[in-house]
């Protein structure tokens, strides 16, 4: 039996059986080696190059490095910007919800820990202002997934460790699409609260404006710091990561100076770190082998061939990227999805001279919109649990703020000047 069935075979098998995705990757990637006589190194060999990267480094820091912001009360600070500049007009919860979410992107670079941090606080305050609960649970997870998009993120870090792609291009690259995302997702709550004027808050005074900017300037600060450091040459997106902490650090520890952070919340926010950052590393390491038979096997020459046989253009075989992506998106991670499958986007792409900065951003976007569609949707289920709203509930009320994202998707495939003036503006890459 050719190997890539036995592959897809024994995975969906395993999966049917429910047993976990990682674990599904790994037994499925053992069993294909051993029906083809391939030694079994050569799995352990691929779990171990897998890892061995310095650019994946970056993520278990950026990841301490919200934590460490979240427990210094820097979220609360960002809300309180957020409420002082959006929070009078209709539907200013909502507004608020996505431009905290596009601040605090620029300081975790996780969706799931932006859902976690900001929808504990906000998804009860809206349901408690009159907003519906099933809108609430929808506009937090949907605004969160900009946490993929807006730098740093921890998507781009590994689609550019795997993808041998710039991780300061990718970043770079990821400023005007999730302002365009945060835009769109603000035009929604601004349809759903046009008839309810008792969905805007007072106006602010400009003494408020002014008192949540300065309490905000400096966590604000660090995101320009992070792109300023890799774009200069300063330091690699690794080693900005570990600037990211030293800075959050200073603030938690000299700055704010918050009672409820000391020294002995480290070991805590490092044991939270390490076990968020193990599930992903565990999914990388079984993901691993899986790509490889994949590409051994000429599983990216075989769907270049097919989709070269039914599309040809440009925007065709972006069209089919996308549809794959949102397809695989609903039942596996970013992670995952990015380890396995990027050789195959990359031959796709190099099939009509797609540019790889370009295809990195717009792959990163569509796997946004997994994390809200179930039945992975991580985002949504975590939203949902905040907001004791039944998932499919809540996905239908995702369903126009997915529509406004695919809109975005779309205009920056048709406009590729909206990732890339960016980077070529301040990398110089071609």
């Amino acid at each position: 039996m050719n190997g890539l069935v036995v592959l897809l075979i024994s995975f969906f098998g395993l999966v049917l059986f429910r047993v976990p995705i990682a674990f599904s990757m790994g037994l499925s990637s053992m069993i294909t080696a051993w029906s083809m006589g391939l030694s079994l190194n050569v799995i352990m060999r691929n779990i171990f190059e897998g890892v061995n990267s310095f650019s994946l480094l970056a993520v278990p820091f950026f990841l301490l490095a919200g934590m460490i912001m979240n427990q210094g009360k820097v979220t609360d600070r960002l809300l309180e910007l957020s409420q002082a500049l959006v929070g009078h007009i209709r539907g200013g919860l909502a507004h608020v919800n996505v431009l905290v979410s596009m601040l605090f992107a620029g300081i975790s670079g996780s969706p799931a820990a932006d859902t976690s941090g900001i929808g504990s606080i906000l998804v009860p305050a809206m349901i408690k202002a009159g907003y519906d609960a099933p809108f609430s649970v929808a506009i937090t997870a949907a605004s969160s997934t900009i946490g993929g998009i807006i730098p740093p993120s921890i998507s781009m870090i590994l689609y550019g460790a795997f993808g041998n792609v710039s991780i300061g291009a990718l970043f770079l690259g990821g400023i005007v699409p999730g302002v365009l995302v945060g835009l769109s997702q603000m035009w929604i709550a601004y349809l759903y609260a046009r008839k309810r004027p008792e969905l805007a808050g007072p106006p602010p005074s400009v003494q408020r404006v002014k008192r949540a900017f300065l309490g905000a300037a400096a966590p604000l600060g660090m995101p320009i710091l992070i792109l300023g450091g890799i774009t200069s040459g300063v330091f690699t997106a690794t080693e900005a990561s570990v600037v990211a902490v030293i800075y959050g650090l200073i603030l938690g520890f000299f700055v704010y100076k918050d009672k409820d952070f000391t020294l002995r919340n480290m070991p805590g926010l490092l044991s939270e770190a390490v076990i968020f950052y193990s599930l992903a590393l565990f999914a990388v390491c079984n993901a691993m082998p899986m790509g490889w038979l994949i590409a051994y096997l000429d599983g990216p020459v075989m769907l270049t061939n097919v989709v070269q046989g039914l599309l040809s253009s440009y925007y065709g075989v972006y069209a089919a990227i996308v549809v794959i992506l949102l397809i695989l998106g609903t039942f596996l991670s970013p992670t995952v999805i990015i380890v396995i499958f990027l050789p195959v986007l990359q031959a796709l792409g190099n099939m009509v001279g797609i540019h790889p900065v370009h295809l990195g951003v717009i792959t990163v976007m569509v796997l946004g919109i997994g994390q809200i569609t179930p039945p992975y949707g991580i985002c949504l289920l975590i939203a949902s649990e905040i907001g004791k709203v039944p998932v499919m509930r809540a996905f239908k009320a995702t369903l126009s703020l997915i529509a406004v994202f695919l809109v975005v998707v779309a205009t920056c495939i048709v406009f590729p000047s909206l990732v890339l003036f960016i980077p070529r503006m301040l990398m110089g890459i071609p």
